[in-house]
């Protein structure tokens, strides 16, 4: 039996524009059965909390899925570091502490793998949550992450409230950013090489090409975003994925593949 029934319930998926918030909003839509409320960045500043609460009280949702965040890859992440921590410690801070006073009693908080340590054990395990140092390239954007997670549990602890958060681990599919100042590996790949195919010219990648990663469609995170905002209620933090990994370099070579790039791929190990 499902803890919390969503049926004839106002949702509200703040971020509805990005990649996950997109793919909540259609997995919702493919049920039918609630009202799904969004707002834009224009019409409500997320980092404004007066804007925010007052928003919260007169919308009045039953729940929320908190998919709004401020995302970008390594370089971004490495380049803004006071963006990627102040931008994110509002957004959070606002929209769970504006849930909590417009008696808002169900919230799903999106984290991200990078809140575990760098040398984590292999599958990642929950429990592995500040066992270690983070990986210093987007530590920044980790520590805000890990503030949201906590801020849920605080909120269930002092205030009885149901937040749940979820960590999904790396994430692809429709609405995905190719910018290749800020996207994430998946995408910014996929751009390389079909930019080195287009001009001719070879393609060099950051690292060793060892280094393991999980990928996750995001209409398949979606629907794991729904199911746990009725199935799951506990202070711990859930992973989602897949439970499957590959290494970048065998990433690349698929990609390569696809894209129908035949030239070499140089590893850049500085």
């Amino acid at each position: 039996m499902a803890h919390y029934d969503i049926t004839g319930q106002r949702v509200w998926v703040a971020g509805h524009r990005g990649m996950v918030g997109s793919a909540t909003v259609r997995a919702l839509e493919a049920r039918g059965d609630c009202e799904i409320l969004t707002v834009g960045r224009e019409a409500l500043d997320l980092a404004d909390g007066g804007a925010v609460r007052d928003w919260l009280k007169r919308e009045k949702p039953d729940a929320i899925v908190m998919a709004a965040a401020k995302v970008g890859g390594i370089l971004a992440n490495a380049t803004y570091p006071a963006d990627f921590l102040y931008d994110n410690l509002m957004i959070e801070a606002n929209v769970i502490d504006g849930a909590h006073r417009a008696d808002v009693n169900r919230l799903l908080f999106l984290g991200s793998t990078c809140i575990y340590p760098k040398l984590a054990p292999q599958p990642i395990p929950e429990t592995a949550l500040l066992t270690g140092p983070l990986e210093t390239t987007n530590e920044a954007y980790a520590i805000a992450k890990i503030a949201g997670i906590k801020l849920c549990e605080a909120y269930r602890a002092q205030h009885g409230r149901d937040y749940i958060s979820a960590m999904p681990t790396n994430l692809y599919g429709p609405g995905d950013n190719f910018d290749l100042e800020t996207s994430h590996v998946l995408p910014a790949l996929i751009a390389k090489f079909h930019l080195a195919k287009e001009q001719g010219s070879s393609v060099t990648l950051w690292g060793s090409g060892t280094a393991r990663r999980e990928f996750l469609h995001a209409d398949d995170l979606a629907n794991a975003l729904v199911f746990l905002l009725e199935a799951y209620s506990q202070a711990e933090h859930i992973n989602v994925g897949t439970g499957e990994d590959q290494t970048i370099a065998e990433l690349a070579r698929m990609i390569a593949a696809v894209v129908g790039y035949d030239a070499a791929i140089e590893f850049d190990r500085s």
